[in-house]
């Protein structure tokens, strides 16, 4: 019987499992997310599990990994710097359409070519333009995007494109008619440069995964969990890691439906930066047809239909000090746990807090830490970035210890946004062990930090909360309502029919919540979630008890909710899809759009079988190379018809081919 490796890199923890033929969890493991280098993480965790089970390395059939790191990359506006070349478009569409704000300031080249929603170009592609911005800016990005105008109608400005870049630069190119095969070129080049900015990180932690597991002696063939829950290999993942956006979440999916045997639930998996929710019908999660959002993002990418908030064991804390009552929030952003960072580095966080309360005063920075991430690439850095990081060195410092001027706060979230310095404060991980339901980390150093936020003031000018034990009640608390929010979002989001009213509307209703108090008066008001869910998450036994008595609902807690990503990583299919299109241009005359550009038949049934045919060849292909065996073909037709004169006149088809088999596994 085949054993399987599934590994899980979240935010805080990396879980590793080992599965005897998808039939039985034989060992688990955690280890602490190494950010700076995930694959020692991953090295850590997989050890841990090996030693657990005593199973040799040599009898690992296949290995399988899910990863937050583009999600939380995206969520956190981190990555490598990019740039995009925009053809066909208008330049004012870089704002209009959100491109500005994904390109945070890196470079974009609007360029003239393009073609028309025929396939037939408008211009030719203006290379003296590209090659006098590829020769302005090399070495200064790490990769490239290419979005033009109707690609998936004819691709041949994007591959000119890409053949230029790749010449004059050697980058990474990615391509935007490869990630979709749907209109809309403003977000599929908004797709296209989040997959460029990706490619670096994701480069990085699958390569050295490999070399991890290789040191372990483990040969097996490494797989990567997409956003939609299927298995991709680890070289098309280096391709387009943007298709491995949620997919920590998707793997949680799979995992939950094979731990407990649900066919209809909500499913809510929190992490230490975002928690995730989907709904689980007759047993299968539902496809997002408007493509993964993640943070601000919409993207083309296929994914199951999760909701991910910015909330999670690590999120921050933020003091509300307006009104009288004051109050607090969480998230978006994680941090690193005062009691974490305590755990690796007490002799520079306890003296350091034991001082801040030692002054009179509450300070502004109270309980924050700050320090450099070792062994991350600075490239790029303005003068000011680079000399805030060259005094960081390899020390905790405290918050205020840092900036010298406010001129240096812009400095400072840079360096965080590009993943070069860590920042540290309370959050709900603290509150746990300042309550006892974790014992992980530093107990005292939480409470210590604790005591320094319950000192803050609101408006009426009283402490926040009267000491760390009722700060950690009031955190934990607010995370109840806040994942209570998420899932109430979702359910009214999905249920049926539509309200007709916003779904965050909807959940923040005062209506809802007195139903969810079972308001009686002359009205008798009752709201509760019709489904169980299912909380996953090393932190759902801690949090979610609460969070089902919320929402009136029954709370399932699998006995390895901990590892339901890890396990969901190495229990799903690879499946692999593609999509093409057949339009009529004129009356009698039927084109198929290909990667190799237009083909035009006379007869629409003709066509339909040409792109049939080419659409099995490359989904067949995709699935064997990410290694599938006994892989199915399943062909879906969408046309649509109009009818004119008394007969349907053909307008337009969309097929997709899906191609799904198990993974392969190494038998000796």
């Amino acid at each position: 019987m085949a054993i399987l490796l599934g590994v899980d890199t979240g935010g805080t923890y990396t879980d590793a499992v080992l599965v005897r033929d998808d039939r039985e969890v034989i060992a688990s493991a955690k280890a602490l997310t190494t950010r700076a280098d995930l694959a020692l993480g991953v090295r850590a965790a997989i050890s841990a599990v090996l030693g657990q089970s005593g199973i040799d390395p040599a009898a690992i059939a296949l290995a399988s990994l899910s990863t937050t790191l583009a999600t939380n990359a995206l969520v956190e506006g981190q990555g490598g710097r990019v740039a995009l070349i925009y053809i066909g478009f208008r330049a004012q569409d870089l704002e209009k359409h959100g491109l500005a704000a994904a390109l945070k300031g890196d470079p974009a080249l609007v360029l003239d070519g393009g073609h028309t929603h025929a396939g037939v170009p408008v211009m030719p592609l203006d290379q003296p333009a590209l090659r006098s911005f590829l020769t302005a800016h090399r070495g200064q990005v790490s990769g490239y995007a290419v979005a033009a105008q109707f690609a998936t109608r004819n691709p041949a400005h994007e591959r000119e494109a890409a053949r230029m870049i790749a010449d004059l630069t050697g980058a990474p190119v990615t391509c935007s008619h490869e990630l979709s095969a749907r209109l809309n070129g403003p977000k599929r080049a908004i797709t296209a440069v989040l997959n460029a900015r990706l490619i670096g990180m994701t480069h990085r932690l699958i390569g050295r995964t490999r070399d991890a597991l290789d040191r372990l002696g483990i040969a097996a063939p490494l797989m990567v969990v997409r956003g939609d829950g299927a298995l991709m290999s680890a070289q098309q993942a280096r391709a387009r890691p943007i298709e491995t956006i949620l997919s920590g979440p998707a793997a949680s999916i799979v995992g939950a439906r094979w731990l407990t045997g649900a066919r209809d639930a909500l499913v809510s998996d929190i992490g230490g930066t975002t928690t995730d929710v989907a709904v689980l019908r007759d047993g299968r999660p539902a496809i997002d047809p408007a493509g993964a959002q993640v943070g601000a993002f919409r993207t083309m990418v296929e994914a199951v239909a999760m909701r991910t908030t910015g909330l999670g064991g690590d999120s921050q804390v933020h003091v509300n000090a307006a009104g009288l009552a004051g109050g607090i929030s969480l998230g978006p952003r994680r941090v690193l746990p005062v009691s974490l960072l305590a755990h690796e580095a007490p002799d520079a966080v306890l003296p350091a807090l034991e001082q801040q309360l030692r002054a009179t005063v509450p300070g502004e920075y109270d309980a924050r830490f700050v320090r450099a991430v070792p062994g991350m690439q600075a490239e790029g850095l303005a003068p000011r970035e680079a000399d805030l990081l060259g005094r960081l060195g390899d020390t905790v410092w405290p918050f205020d210890r840092v900036l010298r001027n406010r001129m240096e706060h812009n400095a400072l979230a840079r360096l965080i946004d590009r993943g070069l310095v860590q920042v540290a404060g309370p959050t709900p991980s603290d509150a746990a062990h300042v309550l006892g339901m974790v014992t992980a980390w530093n107990r005292t150093a939480a409470g210590l930090a604790l005591t320094l936020l319950a000192r803050k003031r609101v408006g009426t000018g009283d402490q926040l909360a009267a000491g760390p034990e009722a700060m950690a009640g009031m955190i934990v608390a607010q995370l109840t309502r806040q994942t209570a929010l998420a899932l109430l979002e979702t359910a009214f989001a999905e249920d049926t029919p539509d309200f007709g009213v916003p779904a965050a509307d909807l959940a923040r209703h005062v209506l809802t919540h007195r139903g969810l108090a079972g308001h009686r008066g002359l009205l008798a008001l009752d709201v509760a979630l019709n489904l169980p869910v299912v909380g996953l998450g090393a932190s759902a036994p801690a949090y979610y008890p609460a969070v089902g008595e919320a929402l009136r609902c029954r709370m399932i807690l699998p006995e390895h909710a901990g590892v339901a990503n890890a396990i969901g990583a190495v229990v799903g299919r690879v499946t692999m899809r593609r999509s093409g299109t057949v339009t009529a241009p004129s009356e009698g005359r039927f084109r198929v759009h290909l990667d190799s550009g237009p083909e035009d038949f006379t007869s629409s049934e003709e066509a339909l079988q040409r792109i049939e045919a080419a659409l099995r060849a490359a989904a067949s292909a995709d699935a064997a190379a990410a290694g599938a065996e006994d892989i199915d073909v399943a062909v879906t037709r969408d046309i649509r018809t109009a009818r004119l004169e008394a007969r349907d006149v053909f307008v337009e088809a969309m097929i997709t081919v899906e191609a799904s088999g198990r993974p392969r596994v190494a038998t000796g």
